[in-house]
């Protein structure tokens, strides 16, 4: 029996023995993979049908985010009136994404209804017809929306700095004016549906409470059709990077803060130095108690936030330090980020402020594990980077052994300031 008169002992997180459950792997008649995580106390799954359907492979600039939005405005059975009150019918959620390399179709619903929904999932992905008026309606919102976001400063940091880093042609660093938006139309559409979503290539994730025929539901709706796994590695897109590394750029003379992005090439998951530089980030600017914070917002009072993170691509990354301050602390800012770089290049971390990233590390790893559709995001994007479970583990390893000196190394061969590009727009 427990006694509540004795506080129960405190762990640090670094302790925990952390546990990725088992993902369950079977094959559809076409070859289809289908990663599965039956997991949860509540009647709900979540699938989503994960296609290599993104910009990296569009011809024409904004088809492969255009065809994503429209699967669900239409078949040649139903309006788009119809499949979104289909959906809410079963009181489930359809949704779609499109990213640099991939496009998403995700259902969320009570686990009893799957068989009554993926049909007409199916269909999106088979049949949808991009009709006329709503491809026009999709265009005037997009124009409107764009015409919105350019007025702010910090949606032109955003697209400017990938262009930067990657090159205005590559598809992390390419972006859509209203004149590309103008010039899509149905046939663009159609043919990237018929190549990249009805004979795609395409991996499939289910995770929650999961019934027991789930194979069989899936392989009957999904196994038949003319899908493949994906065979071969994604072409890889040369990177040409800008020569010029410092701008500075006026886009709204009337507003009170500006935006600010710093950003460098970096490699992905796969290089040695990748998990370690996490552990270095989050020192850096990658949590609220980070140096960048505890400096720029909680000392200087520069910006309410300010944070650096390495980008999720499956090729090329970048590492980015990214805020909004006022137009007359801009320059400022800066000069405050390099100067955490230097204190990171030339002095240890102190044991304390380790372990408190440590801690904070492990314990969001641990809240990422709470769930089923958490768990299945780890899976994710362990699967879709061509990686094993091993790296989950090798990771942890890292955070709880880096020590103070390898994290110095890293931050005098990542953290210069010459290596990175500097944007500020006001």
């Amino acid at each position: 029996m427990i006694n509540r008169t004795q506080a129960p002992e405190i762990k640090d997180a670094v302790s925990f023995n952390l546990q990725l459950k088992p993902c369950e792997t079977f094959t559809l008649d076409n070859g289809v993979p289908v990663y599965a995580v039956n997991a949860g106390a509540e009647e709900v799954l979540q699938i989503e049908l994960v296609f290599y359907a993104g910009n990296h492979f569009e011809k024409q600039k904004a088809v492969a985010s255009a065809t994503n939005a429209l699967l669900k405005n239409g078949t040649s059975t139903k309006s788009a009136f119809e499949l979104n009150e289909h959906f809410e019918y079963y009181g489930a959620y359809c949704n779609r994404a499109c990213y640099n390399e991939t496009a998403v179709v995700s259902l969320s619903t009570l686990s009893k209804h799957l068989s009554a929904l993926i049909p007409v999932v199916k269909e999106m992905i088979t049949d949808s017809v991009f009709a006329e008026e709503e491809l026009d309606t999709f265009k005037q919102n997009s124009k409107q929306r764009l015409a919105v976001n350019v007025k702010k400063s910090d949606f032109i940091a955003g697209r400017l700095i990938d262009s930067y880093v990657f090159g205005d042609d590559h598809p992390y660093g390419k972006y859509s004016n209203e004149e590309d938006i103008d010039a899509l139309n149905r046939v663009a559409l159609q043919d990237f549906f018929n190549t990249y979503y009805v004979k795609g290539n395409l991996v499939i994730f289910v995770s929650g409470k999961l019934p027991n025929d789930l194979a069989q539901q899936l392989n009957a709706v999904f196994g038949k059709l003319p899908l493949q796994a994906m065979k071969d590695k994604i072409a890889y897109f040369p990177v040409s990077p800008a020569t010029t590394k410092k701008y500075f750029i006026q886009n709204d003379a009337d507003g009170v803060q500006g935006a600010i992005r710093l950003a460098r090439q970096f490699p992905n998951r796969h290089h040695p130095d990748f998990m370690k530089v996490m552990v270095l980030n989050t020192v850096f600017g990658g949590y609220f108690g980070s140096r960048l914070m505890s400096n720029i917002r909680e000392d200087k009072g520069y910006t309410y936030g300010i944070h650096s993170f390495v980008q999720n691509h499956l090729q090329e990354s970048a590492w980015m330090i990214s805020t909004e301050a006022g137009k007359d602390v801009c320059t400022a800012t800066t000069e405050e980020v390099y100067r955490e770089m230097k204190l990171l290049r030339e002095t240890l971390i102190d044991e304390e402020e380790l372990l408190l990233v440590r801690n904070y590390l492990m314990g969001t790893i641990l809240g990422d594990l709470d769930g089923p559709f958490q768990i299945m995001g780890r899976w994710k994007n362990i699967v879709l980077n061509g990686l094993t479970a091993d790296y989950f583990y090798d990771s942890i390893e890292t955070i709880k052994n880096i020590s103070a000196e390898e994290l110095r190394e890293l931050a005098k061969k990542y953290l210069e300031p010459d290596q990175f590009y500097e944007l500020i727009v006001i």
